[in-house]
């Protein structure tokens, strides 16, 4: 084990690494561990049953978090005439065409996530190699290649989060702050297991949910009762 600073340490031996807890134990004990001076972010690890490899077995999508991510999204919009001026009303950080796309090939990255009309997206396919391995691709699953572009900005700056599977079958995404307490991190992670379950693929087979733990950004892992995430829900 690498070495550890004492904060983490101590958290450390407040967590039971043999066993499973039920999910609102388990962000119960994130925010009584979480020692960091800084608001840190909860993510979750959810390890699917599936074959990444296999295109039939892609997990992929978006989903709006109830009670957001605790960070406010930069969005960058690729659009043309009338809807340049419905992402700018709309709240987009950064609006454009084929400028946009100069300065991104010039290495500007100031934003966190992109929407493109359909209409844009030769202009955007070009990106590909820089957009792609940094996950800000447009994508119709993910709801950010669309004309409405005014619902997508407005459930992007409300907490909207896209989750995929990589290449090892593990999903990581974030479910908020330490500072939103216990209940609502329980019901933003309500919500990504029900769209995970939602989203399952028809050829995958066998167990579905192997694995699920939850961290925070200074925090050792919380290990998920699988079966307790499957079965999560808002009312509890």
């Amino acid at each position: 084990m690498p070495h550890r600073g004492k904060k983490y340490q101590t958290s450390f031996k407040l967590v039971d690494r043999t066993k499973l807890y039920d999910p609102k134990e388990a962000v119960a004990l994130l925010t009584d561990i979480a020692k960091a001076k800084f608001d840190e972010t909860v993510e979750a690890h959810i390890r699917l049953g599936v074959d990444p490899r296999r295109s039939d077995q892609q997990v992929r999508g978006a989903v709006v978090l109830p009670h957001g991510t605790g960070r406010t999204k930069r969005v960058l919009v690729f659009a043309k005439g009338e809807k340049v001026r419905e992402a700018e009303e709309a709240g987009a950080d950064f609006v454009g065409g084929d400028e946009m796309a100069e300065k991104i090939k010039g290495g500007w990255m100031d934003f966190d996530i992109t929407v493109a009309t359909p209409d844009m997206m030769g202009t955007v396919g070009k990106l590909g190699k820089i957009l792609g391995p940094r996950g800000l691709m447009p994508n119709p699953k993910t709801g950010t290649v669309t004309f409405d572009l005014a619902k997508a900005i407005a459930e992007i700056k409300a907490g909207k989060v896209e989750y995929r599977v990589d290449k090892t079958g593990i999903v990581h995404v974030p479910i908020g702050k330490v500072s939103f307490g216990a209940e609502k991190l329980y019901q933003n992670l309500a919500v990504i297991m029900d769209a995970l379950n939602k989203a399952k693929p028809a050829a995958a087979k066998g167990t579905y949910v192997k694995s699920v733990s939850v961290a925070s950004t200074m925090s050792p892992g919380v290990f998920v009762s699988p079966q307790a995430a499957t079965s999560m829900s808002l009312d509890r």
